[in-house]
């Protein structure tokens, strides 16, 4: 009589094209990632915010709830694009005059050592003033036509530029300097093809700082003097006490702004991709 041994169980290994199909549906949910927990998120506060107002019964002047705020936004929608399209030009014309502005002048100081001694200590110091008390100058100077609120959101994101790109242009590696000049590259070219690529991280860090900042700019020039915008819709609304449109209009003013922040980013994959073929 022969003995019975128990027989293990057969383990059957998944195709290859399922475990495929699984590291496929991971890999894009860590690419969704990004996305899907800050829209959590934000549907999270907003459903607590909505709950908190409605079960205090917080007055809809203090703190209207998200219901009412979507149900102004929709009733004044069409008010609030039409304040957006100054409000968004203006913010742009002063970024693109800020960017060449601080490019340009950071690129006179990281080649001109004198410049350099009698500017760049007082830029770092001019940044710390508080811009926003010398708004009403730029009223006294220029008006309250667009070119005083463009000017002055030039001057406030005018800095960050400057700053990031003189950083960018100094932290170059001194391995590809040399290399450059044992190949007998002129300034121009070393200039073109390994300062300028290997600076652009940091200029492309501050332009998207002026970004927002251009658009701040504008919007405390609006408050001060302005006959359209969404900063002088803001300072109609406060006036009207209406809370809730004053949330749309923040709103609109945020998607303005992550608009435009997107775009300098944009921007910046293509010109890094470009210089990457080269």
């Amino acid at each position: 009589m022969t003995a019975e041994y128990p027989v293990a169980p057969r383990i059957v290994a998944p195709p290859v094209w399922q475990i495929g199909k699984a590291l496929l549906a991971e890999r894009r949910l860590q690419q969704l990632r990004p996305v899907i927990l800050p829209a959590l998120t934000a549907a999270a506060v907003l459903l607590a915010w909505q709950i908190v107002v409605t079960a205090l019964r917080v007055p809809a002047v203090i703190l209207p709830p998200p219901v009412e705020i979507a149900h102004e936004l929709w009733r004044v929608l069409p008010a609030l694009l039409h304040h957006a399209v100054p409000t968004t030009l203006d913010s742009v014309m002063a970024f693109f005059t800020a960017s060449a502005l601080g490019i340009g002048l950071a690129i006179v100081i990281t080649y001109s050592p004198f410049v350099r001694d009698m500017l760049y200590p007082n830029l770092v110091l001019f940044q710390l003033i508080p811009k926003v008390a010398l708004a009403p100058l730029f009223v006294v100077w220029l008006g309250i036509s667009s070119e005083s609120r463009v000017a002055f959101a030039t001057f406030v994101s005018f800095f960050p530029v400057v700053i990031s790109a003189v950083v960018g242009f100094a932290n170059i590696e001194a391995s590809a300097m040399r290399l450059c000049r044992s190949l007998t590259a002129t300034e121009w070219q070393s200039f073109v093809m390994v300062r300028f690529p290997f600076a652009l991280p940091a200029i492309f860090s501050g332009m998207k700082i002026a970004m927002t900042m251009a658009v701040i700019g504008v919007i405390i020039g609006e408050f001060i003097s302005a006959k359209a915008g969404l900063g002088f819709y803001i300072l109609y609304a406060s006036s009207r006490m209406e809370t809730a449109v004053i949330f749309a209009a923040l709103l609109v003013l945020c998607v303005i702004g992550v608009a435009l922040f997107g775009a300098v980013a944009l921007a910046e994959g293509l010109v890094r991709r470009s210089y990457g073929r080269r």
